[in-house]
């Protein structure tokens, strides 16, 4: 007997409704299936969108919030079709077959994961969410249309699978850029954002200052793209990336940095993210520091990145 199936045996020994036990494993699986798509805190496309699923995923996009340990997949048609309850649980039926589905699934882990299934596709006859634990069904959310269904995830989700433990400052960090990964995808500033968890807003859940929370941010952008010696090598190509004269080298990654903080800078400045002109004589002059600063911390990190 597979570990999914004893899980179910386990379910049913403790009494609890076959046809949920056995629906929440069957999410489960679904979840494992698509296990190397998923990063935690992100809603995860599990399938290649088609043109037509963009708009669907973009307004869910726009409105989830997620904390950092959620696990949280978006199923477009191609996949959510053919995820069905049983037929026996006619009460988890929310839309027809043969109508095209949008799925979304999130997990939260844990001893006992808790789990969320929800259906939002403008077609179902009942868009809403189920929520299952070890087996059971705790409970279910109706609404009168996809768009309202939409609308209110971020008050379920807060409510029923929000991860209420305390945060390290790496989960503040998480959250944050999840939450400016959105903005500069979708290109608009009124993405939901708990204020109370971002670092951005609040700079002293880092025990900083809304500066260096700034400088934080586009360093935690560039950083990944700075680990990256394919991408590397496009952007240095027209610069002396090989030259054997130390101080050249260092010199074509310093432009390469500041050219790259320019680029967030100008998403924060386009997007209204940040009132500039609010600026004081101090913090300007911090700016001017934090910039440089960050910029050679940069270029510490790139040069110690083997290029081709």
């Amino acid at each position: 007997m597979d570990q999914m199936a004893q899980k179910v045996k386990q379910w049913i020994d403790e009494k609890k409704d076959p046809r949920s036990a056995h629906w929440q494993a069957g999410l489960e699986a679904v979840m494992e299936r698509f296990s190397s798509d998923m990063e935690p805190g992100r809603l995860m496309p599990v399938h290649p969108l088609e043109e037509i699923d963009l708009p669907v995923f973009k307004n869910v996009l726009e409105r989830l919030d997620l904390s950092p340990g959620l696990l949280a997949a978006f199923l477009s048609p191609f996949v959510a079709d053919a995820i069905v309850p049983p037929d026996s649980v006619e009460e988890l039926v929310r839309i027809e077959k043969g109508k095209p589905s949008y799925k979304i699934i999130i997990v939260r882990p844990g001893k006992e994961d808790r789990i969320i299934c929800v259906e939002c596709s403008e077609y179902a006859g009942k868009p809403g969410l189920d929520i299952f634990q070890s087996g059971a069904l705790l409970g279910s959310f109706d609404y009168e249309t996809s768009e309202s269904c939409i609308s209110e995830l971020p008050k379920a989700i807060r409510a029923h699978i929000w991860q209420k433990n305390k945060w390290q400052r790496k989960d503040y960090i998480s959250y944050t850029m999840n939450w400016f990964e959105k903005t500069q995808y979708l290109g608009k500033a009124d993405v939901i954002v708990d204020k109370n968890y971002s670092f951005f807003h609040s700079p002293t859940l880092v025990k900083s200052n809304r500066i260096d929370a700034l400088f934080l941010l586009i360093y935690e952008v560039l950083y990944p793209r700075f680990q990256d010696p394919e991408d590397l090598n496009k952007d240095l190509k027209a610069t002396e990336k090989k030259a054997e004269d130390k101080d050249m080298r260092l010199s074509a990654y310093d432009t390469l940095a500041q050219n790259y903080m320019l680029d967030v800078l100008n998403v924060v400045k386009g997007l209204e993210l940040i009132d500039f002109t609010s600026f004081t004589n101090v913090e300007n002059e911090r700016f001017k520091n934090e910039f440089v600063r960050t910029a050679r911390k940069l270029v510490a990190d790139l040069d110690d990145i083997p290029l081709s």
